[in-house]
């Protein structure tokens, strides 16, 4: 039988008296990409934030790869395979882009205090394994030529490819994109299609992402889930859902 990478059964939060998402089924399959939709306030990023167990959802249950991972904490959802960006880029600015990719890394590569002050052949194995597989991501990412400058000074778009490399870094299962065509031109948006396809294709993952472009979404989407004041209003195919009457009315217009 084939396991999904993620599977979301029931899954429901309440913030006081309201209830954000409610009933939310969901799945992700190996290799697919798949669209997360629906209007401003609709949940999607709360969808997330349950997810990566930002927050701790109310009800339901969530697997990676058949693992019940909805008691972990974030760092442990990381190391078992879920990695993020978000809907505002979140980089650590002041660093330069080799050492924000670097960070991604902490959670697979560990060496104690006493390898650290000794200087041990366990240390210095683990940062040229580091400082190879940050090379490797910048040159895929065209950001090598950059790796040493700050990472608050690169174009908007290049920042945005940045938060994608660092999240790879994790050696994610599963990658989370928060609309990550948010603020680009066109041109832009056309690159990050094909950047989205390279990733799932080189990375041999799953990709769940959220996205307002419907042009990107009806695209690159084998699926799509819509969302609708916190419950599932449809999923589908693009093309059934481009043609479904409730999304149609509610979300996608005339």
């Amino acid at each position: 039988m084939n396991v999904p990478v993620l599977e979301v059964k029931n899954l429901g939060i309440d913030f006081g008296g309201l209830t954000a998402v409610n009933k939310l089924n969901l799945e992700v399959y190996a290799h697919e990409i798949v669209g997360l939709i629906g209007p401003n306030g609709a949940g999607k990023t709360t969808v997330f934030n349950m997810l990566t167990r930002v927050y701790e959802q109310s009800r339901g249950t969530i697997c990676l790869n058949g693992q019940d991972i909805g008691k972990m904490n974030t760092v442990e959802v990381n190391k078992a395979g879920i990695a993020r960006t978000f809907q505002n880029i979140r980089l650590f600015g002041e660093l330069s882009v080799m050492d924000n990719v670097k960070t991604g890394m902490n959670n697979r590569f560990e060496y104690s205090i006493f390898d650290t002050i000794f200087h041990t052949p366990k240390r210095k194995k683990c940062e040229e394994e580091i400082e190879k597989k940050a090379e490797e991501l910048l040159k895929i990412f065209h950001l090598y030529d950059s790796k040493d400058i700050k990472a608050s000074s690169l174009p908007y778009g290049a920042q945005r490819r940045l938060e994608i490399a660092r999240a790879l870094a994790t050696d994610p299962k599963l990658l989370l994109l928060d609309e990550p065509a948010a603020g680009m031109n066109p041109q832009e948006t056309e690159e990050l299609m094909n950047t989205i396809r390279f990733i799932r294709d080189k990375f041999d993952i799953a990709i769940l992402l959220i996205e307002h472009d419907m042009s990107l979404v009806m695209n690159i989407c084998e699926r799509i889930y819509v969302l609708n004041y916190g419950t599932l209003l449809a999923k589908g195919s693009p093309d059934e859902i481009r043609n479904d009457e409730k999304v149609i009315k509610a979300y996608l217009g005339d």
